[in-house]
């Protein structure tokens, strides 16, 4: 089918009005003529098979069967109204119910014409009956496409009301395929097909809507979803090779006093080979005249920090300065303490904004950065307000950076007339699968090494009758001199409960852990910024060795001393979270324990989250897992859940398809980067159209 026919309003169908169209647009998303044809099937049912009345059985199966009505009666009044047709072949008779839009079914219905019905049969007394059966007229029926497997296609509860059934979808697709005779334009090129054993795009457009056998199917819906994948890997692909050549950056062509004497004389600790590596790969991309856009990934722990800092002081040796964006004012605050700590008396000045700078200061901040005084500006969301400008900003570093919008980050850029280099860090390990499509488009970087020294910390999974045996394990540690962290969950739906379960919680263990002996703290949501930071204070000095907190300590407390993580209720946490929590402790020379205490009642996920902590501390690992139980939507929240909004593809289940078309898309650009030679004109076309048509790829990272 040519393009533009492809981009005609459905209404240009028989059997599509203007009440019709605008339903299908609202409920399913389909507009076009080309959004029609690409809404595949989510399933089939096997119509090979007929059966005879006499051989029903009460198994509740769905059935097809030849013959036809002898009567048709509506029994009872009013609402309880039903219409019952009597259905019969030469083996027996069973009864057609109907409950709802009888006063048409009843108009419509034939009596002594062949029909074939299809349904669930049930017994009812004596009797079988068949409700709401799929019915059409025999000569109909063999007049039509015909399927060995029938197409069953998405639908809301709306389309059923108004009696958009399954079967009316059915039509207009094979009133669509009839009429314009199988002639879809190929997407891909010879060589490609060719090279991956793939269907043409017309067969794998056939037989996914009226699949002639499985074999046939199973062919059509791998070309289909490979193709799928392959353009979204072309096109973030073919965004990076386009950014760098069209985006100039500043390169930083040397290394200098700032670096060597931190490297020489501050550095805490041998780098591993892991940060090497990486720090390797930034000096690369900040060396040359293109743009840096970097992913780093690094687990709880791996020295990301690190990283940041020598890349920072690079910067600075070049006359740039640099900005450290993280999503809470308590990170913020952890990595300029750390930053500071870190250089010594080295002549870095670095300076702290948040949203609870006085103006006064804040006025001398924003003097000193158009200046150039100030080196490395650490904060919030704060950085990004107009009022905040530099003199030279070279480098931009932003920290879990999924909690930052796509708008938020831009901002970023214009902050000078170049755009500055980016480095975006995570320590939410994310899935290779969901990597290439997510951030196929960024350079990544992975920290898979911890430093040396830490050991693995071990997990256990307790139930609430274990209690005593816990807080006693507990006791043991604090008289080693050791600290504790007691997390519950944050419950969004009832900040009162929320509330209400950490006081019943804190109060149970300060009973169990009296003063004099025993000093708890307490940090939630609900308290003054300044008391939450005097109890923080109060436990990162050691003078309490009980830390009861919601999930405001996911980020941003670094306790070395802090060796048990107990996660309340912990079957309420997702994977990553509980990863985040676990990575509290363990930053110290002694052995960690993280105890995760559960209810009796869980659900499977719940069991399979509680079993992979045990299993596992790699942050991969349980990714991968997370990635299984919740979906890729659900993994990269509402900031990014959008973009996967695949048609046929799956990320998870078909990894070895992303895989072949993520090299296959390389392979192509490497061979023709603008899709200029003409056997790829197919490919180029088609890219040209998802690329104006989609422009949320344009935005990912």
């Amino acid at each position: 089918m040519e393009t533009n026919l492809l981009q005609k309003s459905i209404l240009y169908l028989e059997g599509v009005g203007p009440a019709r169209s605008i339903l299908f647009e609202e409920e399913l998303g389909i507009k076009t003529l080309g959004d029609l044809v690409n809404f595949f099937p989510n399933r089939y049912i096997d119509r090979t098979k007929f059966y005879k009345i006499a051989e029903l059985k009460e198994s509740g199966a769905d059935v097809q069967i030849i013959g036809q009505i002898t009567s048709i009666q509506s029994v009872g009044t009013k609402r309880k109204m039903r219409l019952v047709a009597t259905f019969t072949d030469e083996t027996g008779t069973m009864e057609l119910v109907w409950f709802r839009s009888t006063k048409w079914i009843a108009q419509n219905l034939k009596t002594g014409v062949d029909y074939v019905i299809f349904g669930r049969a049930s017994k009812f007394k004596s009797t079988f009956s068949m409700p709401h059966p799929e019915m059409e007229l025999r000569s109909h029926f063999n007049k039509s496409l015909r399927t060995a497997l029938e197409p069953v296609y998405p639908s809301t509860e709306k389309l059923g009301k108004k009696n958009v059934t399954n079967k009316v979808v059915q039509k207009l697709i094979q009133s669509l395929f009839l009429q314009f005779q199988n002639r879809f334009q190929e997407t891909l090129s010879e060589e490609i097909i060719e090279q991956h054993k793939l269907v043409s795009k017309n067969e794998a457009l056939f037989q996914i809507h009226f699949p002639q056998s499985q074999e046939k199917l199973s062919k059509a819906r791998l070309r289909l979803k490979f193709e799928e994948l392959f353009f979204i890997q072309l096109q973030l692909l073919r965004k990076n090779i386009l950014r760098k050549q069209k985006i100039k950056g500043y390169p930083f062509q040397k290394v200098g006093d700032f670096f060597n004497q931190f490297y020489k004389e501050y550095l805490p600790f041998e780098l591993t080979g892991a940060q090497k590596r990486v720090l390797k790969e930034i000096r690369k991309d900040v060396n040359s005249s293109a743009q840096m856009n970097r992913l780093l990934q690094g687990d709880v722990g791996s020295g990301k920090t690190i990283v940041a800092l020598l890349s920072a002081l690079i910067a600075l040796d070049n006359d740039y300065q640099v900005a450290l964006m993280a999503p809470t004012e308590i990170l913020a605050q952890q990595h300029f303490e750390s930053i500071n700590r870190m250089l010594g008396d080295m002549p870095v000045k670095v300076v702290l904004l948040t949203g609870s700078v006085k103006t006064t200061a804040r006025k001398e901040i924003h003097k000193s950065l158009i200046e150039g005084d100030l080196h490395i500006l650490i904060g919030t969301h704060a950085l990004l307000e107009d009022t905040v400008k530099f003199k030279n900003l070279g480098l931009v570093i932003i920290d879990e950076q999924h909690r930052f919008g796509v708008a938020q980050r831009a901002r970023m850029w214009k902050k000078n007339v170049l755009p500055p280099h980016i480095l975006v860090m995570t320590a939410t390990p994310i899935p290779r699968t969901l990597a290439m499509s997510i951030y196929g488009d960024l350079d990544i970087s992975v920290i898979d090494e911890l430093p040396p020294g830490r050991k693995k910390i071990q997990t256990a999974w307790r139930f609430d009758k274990n209690r005593a045996s816990v807080f006693q394990f507990v006791r043991e540690e604090i008289k080693k001199g050791r600290q504790v962290y007691i997390v519950y969950p944050l419950i969004e739906e009832s900040e009162v409960l929320e509330y209400k379960d950490l006081m019943d919680g804190y109060e149970s263990i300060v009973r169990s852990f009296p003063k004099p002996e025993y000093q708890v703290s307490i940090v939630h949501g609900k308290m003054k910024p300044t008391d939450k930071e005097y109890e923080m204070q109060q436990f990162a000095t050691g003078k309490t060795q009980i830390l009861v907190a919601t999930t405001v300590i996911e980020v941003g407390v670094d306790v070395p001393n802090a060796s048990v993580m107990i996660i309340e209720s912990a079957e309420k946490f997702g994977l990553s979270q509980l990863h985040q929590l676990r990575g509290r402790v363990g930053r110290g020379a002694d052995q960690s324990y993280c105890i995760l205490m559960a209810g009796q009642k869980l659900s499977n996920d719940a069991k399979v989250r509680l079993q992979t902590m045990v299993d596992t501390t790699d942050g991969f690992e349980i990714a991968e897992v997370d990635l299984k139980l919740r979906g890729p939507g659900n993994l990269m929240g509402t900031q990014q859940s959008g973009v996967l909004s695949l048609k046929i593809a799956d990320i998870v289940k078909d990894n070895a398809q992303l895989k072949m078309a993520r090299y296959a898309a390389i392979d192509l650009l490497k061979k023709d980067p603008n899709l200029n030679l003409p056997g790829n004109k197919d490919i180029k076309d088609t890219y040209r159209e998802i690329d104006r048509k989609v422009g949320v790829w344009a935005n990912i990272s």
